[in-house]
This record gives structure tokens, sequence and C-alpha cells, in this order.
């Protein structure tokens, strides 16, 4: 399993929101699956169609980000 990269500044660290603005730190596996970056954590709740970058201003698809 790899992690997916921000296309803009390729970073790995990303995150996702819920609709009260709340925020979860995730990564994208190669297959395209959006996982919680700290184990125990679910994503219930969260908008998974839509990944933020921390490294930059990039939102988008998950099916958007890039291998190295």
């Amino acid at each position: 399993m790899r992690k997916l990269l921000c296309p803009q500044c390729k970073v790995p660290t990303l995150y996702v929101k819920n609709a009260q603005g709340e925020r979860r730190s995730v990564y994208v596996t190669d297959d395209y699956r959006v996982v919680p970056r700290n184990e125990g954590e679910s994503l219930e709740g969260f908008d998974l169609d839509t990944v933020y970058c921390m490294g930059c201003s990039w939102s988008g698809s998950p099916r958007r980000l890039v291998l190295r």
C-alpha cells in the first residue's frame, strides 16, 4: 500500500471535513481508500469525496491525487 500525494505540492498530509466544519487527518491509499491517520478514529459523517491538502491550498477528489 502506497500513499497518494497532493498533485500540487506532493505531500501526503491531507484532511477531510464534516458538516460542522471539523477536520480529520487522513491519507489516501493507492487504491483510493481514504484512511484516518490516527488508528481508532472513525470517518463516519465526514465527506470522503473531497480531500484537502495541509501543505497548500489544493482540494479535490481523491482520484486526482498522484503517486510520486
